[in-house]
């Protein structure tokens, strides 16, 4: 883990931080980008074999590589300090571990993330006894009333990645405060430049970094921000003990894309938003989900939490049949298949695909909804790779 230090402090612009903090030109021999120190151990000083002491051990633990990434993303959160790890649920399920024990209870968003919610709701219900509860949470009192004498995590995800819901974050913070119970956000579509709840009261925030942080979808990554306290705890013991550390060149290639963000993320964002509003206008759309327009049902939590607005991820349900839905997603052309986002590359997919009606209402996915990454292609291009589609789609008849 790294901790921001007095030097660092000079950056205080997203852009710059990203740019520039912990590339400490003096110490990596006036490299404009840092060395990988690619390297599993470094030995330690003695009275004879005159080895400075540079305070890395073992790279389970720690390395410079891995130091400067954690420092870059603390900063950028306005945490004090951050822990990264080989991918997004290796850090996310830290950050839970950190604040539950036997029997205890969760509460969440029913909309979190897929593989967050088996981990609540099969791996530590199976393992622990640890029980739950899903709340729509866009009201702070539902967390309120959620709450049991055993909880000891709220856990949020604001906006969501499907239907981009958005929670109250500085109120449900000032709750868990209350009780006595940790907070926990993931913030991975917002990403540190557009939201920063560590500054409204949450405990830790975490991201998968392979999303906008990585940028070109050659990475698996995530990181955990918070105090001081709570990611030394997590970095000698979840990270530690359970080995979903970073590799030296992984953590390379995060920086390289933490490098160019901001760009990138004000490019998907004005793709983004020109795709939403085009798709607000077509007969064959029922409803778009995305932050940046007038329409969303939580303007206001968007005005207060998001800085920034609009990424390249939004979703819309599709007006017409489930199968003429399949055939626009199959139609597609510059839109390839495939569940991620947040690279270089434009994607599609349909988060319904293999559930039951009762699945899908149970996590509030409505019927034919289309999830759509907008990359870094020409949005015109993109555009009428959509028309095109649509076209495609009204051949199909039941």
């Amino acid at each position: 883990m790294a901790v921001l230090k007095p030097q660092d402090e000079h950056y205080t612009t997203a852009q710059d931080i990203c740019t520039h903090l912990g590339d400490e030109y003096a110490q990596f021999m006036g490299a404009i980008v840092p060395p990988i120190f690619q390297n599993s151990l470094f030995v330690k000083p003695t009275p004879k074999n005159g080895v400075p002491d540079s305070g890395f051990v073992y790279s389970r633990v720690s390395n410079p590589t891995m130091d400067i990434a954690e420092r870059k993303i603390a900063a950028l959160e306005g945490a004090e300090a951050a822990a990264v790890f080989s991918s997004g649920m290796g850090a996310i399920s830290a950050a839970i571990m950190h604040f539950v024990k036997k029997d205890c209870h969760i509460v969440a968003p029913h909309t979190i993330y897929g593989p967050t919610r088996t981990f609540i709701t099969k791996y530590l219900a199976e393992k622990f006894g640890v029980t739950h509860t899903f709340v729509h949470g866009v009201d702070p009192e539902e967390f309120r009333k959620a709450i049991r004498p055993e909880t000891t995590l709220i856990y949020l995800e604001s906006p969501s990645s499907l239907t981009l819901y958005m929670q109250d974050i500085e109120e449900v913070a000032k709750i868990a405060k209350e009780h006595g119970i940790g907070t926990v956000i993931d913030n991975t579509y917002a990403t540190p430049l557009h939201q920063n709840p560590y500054k409204h009261g949450v405990d830790l925030i975490c991201h998968t970094a392979s999303k906008y942080m990585g940028g070109h979808s050659d990475i698996i990554a995530g990181v955990v921000a918070g105090s001081k306290e709570n990611i030394e705890q997590i970095a000698a013991n979840e990270r530690e003990l359970m080995g979903a550390c970073m590799d030296p060149h992984q953590a390379w290639l995060l920086i390289r894309g933490l490098r160019t963000m901001p760009v990138r993320v004000k490019a998907h964002g004005e793709s983004g938003m020109k795709v939403a509003k085009w798709l607000e206008q077509h007969p064959c759309v029922k409803q778009v989900f995305y932050p940046g327009l007038d329409s969303h049902p939580q303007k206001e939590l968007v005005d207060k939490y998001l800085k920034g607005k609009t990424n390249g991820l939004l979703a819309f349900t599709f007006d017409g049949t489930a199968a003429q839905a399949t055939e626009f997603v199959y139609s597609l052309k510059m839109f390839q298949f495939g569940v991620s986002w947040g690279g270089f590359e434009s994607l599609c997919v349909m988060p319904t695909v293999g559930m039951s009606e009762e699945e899908a209402a149970s996590l509030d996915i409505p019927t034919n909804l289309i999830r759509l990454h907008v990359g870094l292609e020409d949005v015109d291009t993109l555009i009428a790779d959509l028309e095109q589609a649509f076209e495609a789609s009204k051949k199909i008849t039941e």
